[in-house]
């Protein structure tokens, strides 16, 4: 009679971590068992774009031969990297096979400290050509949202989402230079962390898109966030502690003039905000004074960074979707025009960082979407203006955060009528980025949500 082991898949970061420290599994048995639960799941899904099946298994058997694994906060855990993040043997991809460049010699410096803490890459997620987008897709694939399939996942890191949220990795990295962590996390009901500039080595493209671009973590609980933002960061793993009495300041209101959220976002918000008030925190409505000129200018940045990846890396023009095309070619003539300006980033900053100060505020509370994430579709052959017009209108709330360079999180807050994730968004003065963990920790025990989309994983209990 054969034993029955139960799979892995489904557990959270730190216990398979912690199970490999103990010995009470091996990083080999945990990576076979996500690439097999890979295996039946990305057919549906189309989250990543490449795996290393071989190469994470010898990865992993590397890790099961250290003598001391003491020192490995991720011990045989299977992760994700964003197919715009350098992984030593595999292209580049940049979200298409127009956009990809050659294979890397080298790891980035984020995979770097990835493996460095003992997790193995499993493979590289699927994003839109070169990430320009909230939503994820290109000639190949639509990228699909596991809590329902005719959905997106959102984006940038919207393979990075996917994956997590049906249990392929416990935790992903994604990058966020306009929302590209938040949205996803938000469209997958998952905690996804942008930490502020500075934090977690960027080098993403040409110049981060301008210095908007930050590393970040997704994953299916608070623990596991401040898990691999420890690692991300280069830190030993930080226990999160309760924090003091705070004052949040509650804001509904977009930078975008005429987008507001839809009645489940807002009653997301409210239900945050008692959520607030019953752990002994104090909620004050107040909004950013957002200028005028954040949009246009923010939008333009966002054009200008796309463009200097595309100029950096030679891209062949002619080869790139024509919704890209169209926004390296804006971003090109904003820049001749003189609206993409450092004096302007650094305007609203200091302003940013004011809000907290001139309200007497430790962090603020807003929507994470205005509205349910759009449809799964072939989003890359429709047209720029079609594409810019369902990115702003659904997704609103994060790319302010970007600009200013503050961290910011997003966490699960209940369901729309539809089923699909409803979250709220987190933002706080530089430095915060525990603060921040803490008080989602505090969501998280009052009002626990799914750790992943229904009916997921999918995967044969298998047997020894």
């Amino acid at each position: 009679m054969q034993e029955i082991v139960p799979s892995w898949v489904g557990a959270t970061a730190k216990q398979m971590a912690r199970a490999v420290r103990r010995g009470d599994t091996s990083a080999t048995r945990v990576v076979a068992d996500h690439l097999d639960h890979v295996a039946v799941a990305d057919p549906a899904l189309s989250a990543f774009r490449a795996v290393r099946a071989g190469e994470a298994i010898v990865e992993a058997e590397k890790v099961d031969e250290q003598e001391d694994l003491a020192n490995l906060p991720l011990a045989g855990v299977p992760v994700a990297v964003k197919e715009n993040i350098a992984v030593a043997g595999l292209p580049t991809w940049n979200g298409s096979a127009a956009a990809r460049t050659p294979v890397a010699g080298s790891d980035h410096e984020i995979v770097r400290r990835l493996r460095g803490a003992g997790a193995v890459v499993l493979g590289v997620t699927r994003m839109p050509e070169l990430g320009a987008w909230a939503l994820t897709d290109d000639e190949t694939a639509v990228t699909r949202n596991p809590w329902r399939t005719d959905r997106t996942p959102g984006g940038s890191s919207g393979g990075a989402a996917a994956a997590v949220a049906a249990g392929m990795v416990p935790i992903a990295h994604g990058n966020d230079g306009f929302g590209s962590v938040r949205i996803p996390a938000a469209c997958c009901g998952l905690v996804g962390l942008k930490p502020g500039r500075g934090v977690v080595p960027a080098e993403i493209g040409a110049d981060s898109w301008l210095g908007m671009f930050e590393n970040g973590i997704l994953a299916t609980t608070v623990a596991d966030a401040a898990l691999g933002f420890s690692v991300l960061a280069g830190r030993r793993p930080d226990k999160l502690v309760e924090p003091p009495r705070l004052r949040v300041a509650v804001s509904l209101r977009s930078a975008v003039p005429g987008v507001r959220p839809d009645g489940p976002n807002r009653d997301a918000v409210a239900a945050a905000a008692r959520l607030l008030a019953a752990a002994g925190h104090g909620a004050v409505t107040a909004d950013p004074a957002y200028p005028p000129s954040l949009g246009p200018r923010g939008v333009a940045t966002w054009l200008a960074g796309v463009a200097h990846d595309a100029q950096a890396a030679r891209l062949d023009r002619r080869a790139l979707q024509s919704r890209t095309r169209w926004h390296i070619a804006l971003g090109e003539w904003a820049e001749r025009r003189g609206f993409v300006r450092e004096a302007d980033r650094a305007a609203w900053r200091d302003r940013a960082v004011g809000f907290f100060t001139d309200h007497g505020v430790d962090l603020l509370l807003t929507p994470a979407l205005a509205a349910a994430p759009p449809p799964a579709l072939h989003w890359s052959r429709r047209s720029w203006l079609a594409n810019m017009v369902s990115n702003i209108r659904y997704a609103p709330y994060a790319a302010p955060w970007n600009i200013a360079g503050l961290p910011g999180i997003v966490v699960p807050m209940g369901l729309r009528p539809d089923g699909l994730p409803l979250a709220v968004q987190l933002i706080g003065p530089p430095g915060s980025e525990l603060l921040l963990l803490a008080v989602a920790g505090q969501f998280e025990m009052a009002a626990p949500w799914p750790r992943h989309a229904p009916g997921w994983p999918r995967v044969s209990t298998p047997t020894g």
